[in-house]
């Protein structure tokens, strides 16, 4: 069972479903522990400027002030992102900018946050700069997979650690940002301590979340995040997502819906209204507020979804768990020199999105049933593979739920799914591609042409399901600020 102690931070125990587990609020009246969290480090290095890198260096270094010397984000020299990093204010000439193993040896908390490839390609050469008693910090699992995948192991006398916000880097930033408003407002995270040389991991890991500015930060382990992240990025929160509107436009077609009505009753009803009800009264709350034709139509699209969704999570879930899919990223990684990810947003549906966003009348977007019973159908999927598969409560709740209806379907419903899912990870977008058509295929030829029948079983499972009971304590710990996006 996992447990930590910190005489630093206030723990909690909160009942959750039929389980407990232990959790740190975060804040901005938090701040001024954070000396005391991260006593010994003097220079906190920040490796890598993607969506994660430049958000959590920007994050820290507001936040941290004079608890290090300096937050130094490390880049190869001739990296495109170096002129990026210096108009956010990271610069040479004041050691806050600088090449990437100079920043490793100097630095006595590295957290590295390169792409998934590139660590899977130099994590030797990285490892060989680390000075011992460093604590190393990732935001992703994918490292520990790797290496057991290799034979090979972190180095014996270093720490190591993991904070994991449940949201893209933008709404690591852009919550932040507004939690200089509203206190708390900020992105979930989960924590992990895999290694603990000093002493000082598991302060320093959660003062870490803290200065991201997480309104909450749970347990997990190194491996439990990477089998879950890897899963619900290609489940629900991307790949699966992805599939789910594209098959629901054509279906909306076919009943004979124009473009643009097939597209707002498919793409801006699941972003827009089902999400943002999701993601105040739960799944459960948008069942309750559909009227009685509304509740079976629901049950419709759910028990169509929901077998085939829970039949993919598995095969996704297994293909990570043997290596598989580890393995694929890292030779899709390899082949981006010469076959670079090109756009998805150059089909007719999205197309006809860019003109309805550009119309948009909020109030006028439609809670459609049939969607939301798709699917939340395949959120529940989701969610009861993770169960099965022995996940925390609140790792679940997070990646299956939390993280798609607070962080990634608001930047979809302002920009849209195909933007999101072209300006994500490496390793998000090359799993949303490859499992989106998956999830289109599975529904178009399997579930839409057997439309009708309901599973009543099906559905009362739903109903009394304890993720309602998970979702309503951690609305409670939700800031009272919604994400903003332009």
């Amino acid at each position: 069972m996992l447990d930590f102690e910190t005489k630093i931070f206030d723990k909690e125990t909160l009942t959750i479903g039929d389980r407990t587990e232990s959790i740190v609020r975060g804040g901005r009246h938090l701040f001024d522990r954070l000396p005391a969290a991260f006593e010994g480090i003097h220079q906190l290095g920040v490796i890598g400027w993607g969506p994660q890198g430049s958000a959590q260096a920007q994050n820290l270094r507001d936040s941290l002030g004079s608890a290090v010397r300096r937050v130094t984000v490390g880049l190869r020299t001739d990296s495109a992102s170096w002129h990026a990093a210096i108009d956010a204010g990271f610069t040479p000439e004041d050691g806050t900018l600088g090449e990437m193993y100079d920043v490793i040896r100097g630095s006595d908390m590295v957290v590295l946050l390169i792409s998934d490839g590139a660590m899977a390609e130099s994590y030797q050469d990285i490892f060989a700069a680390l000075q011992p008693g460093t604590t190393l910090g990732l935001s992703h699992g994918f490292l520990l997979g790797h290496l057991e995948l290799m034979g090979d192991r972190f180095p014996d006398d270093i720490d190591v650690v993991a904070v994991c916000p449940k949201g893209m880097g933008a709404s690591v930033r852009a919550l932040y940002l507004q939690g200089k408003e509203v206190n708390g407002a900020g992105i979930n995270a989960s924590f992990a301590v895999h290694q603990n040389v000093t002493g000082r991991a598991v302060e320093r890991v959660l003062g870490w979340s803290v200065a991201l500015g997480a309104p909450y930060t749970f347990q997990t382990t190194l491996r439990s995040e990477y089998l879950s992240d890897l899963s619900g990025e290609r489940g629900i929160l991307a790949g699966g997502l992805h599939g789910i509107v594209e098959s629901l436009y054509r279906h909306f077609g076919d009943l004979g819906l124009s473009d643009e009505d097939a597209f707002r009753h498919s793409a801006e009803s699941l972003t827009g209204p089902i999400s943002r009800v999701i993601s105040q009264e739960g799944m459960i709350g948008v069942y309750k507020r559909l009227s009685a034709a509304g509740q079976r139509r629901f049950a419709e699209g759910y028990s169509a979804s929901y077998p085939l969704g829970f039949e993919l999570i598995h095969e996704i879930y297994d293909e990570i768990q043997s290596g598989n899919e580890l393995r694929s990223v890292v030779l899709a990684n390899r082949r981006l020199a010469r076959f670079p990810l090109g756009k998805i947003d150059q089909a007719g549906m999205w197309r006809v999105g860019e003109q309805v966003r550009a119309e948009r009348v909020a109030e006028q977007i439609p809670l459609d049933p049939f969607t939301a019973g798709v699917f939340i159908g395949v959120m529940m999927a989701q969610i009861d593979a993770l169960i099965e598969y022995g996940h925390p409560y609140s790792e679940i709740a997070n990646e299956s739920v939390i993280e798609a209806v607070d962080s990634l379907n608001p930047y979809m419903h302002a920009r849209g799914i195909a933007y999101l899912v072209d300006n994500c990870s490496i390793t998000a977008r090359i799993g949303a591609r490859k499992w989106a058509p998956r999830f289109d295929y599975a529904l178009t030829q399997r579930a839409y042409p057997a439309l009708g029948d309901v599973d009543p079983a099906l559905i009362a499972d739903f109903e009394q399901h304890v993720i309602h009971d998970v979702l309503r304590v951690c609305a409670e710990l939700r800031p009272s600020v919604d994400i903003f996006v332009e």
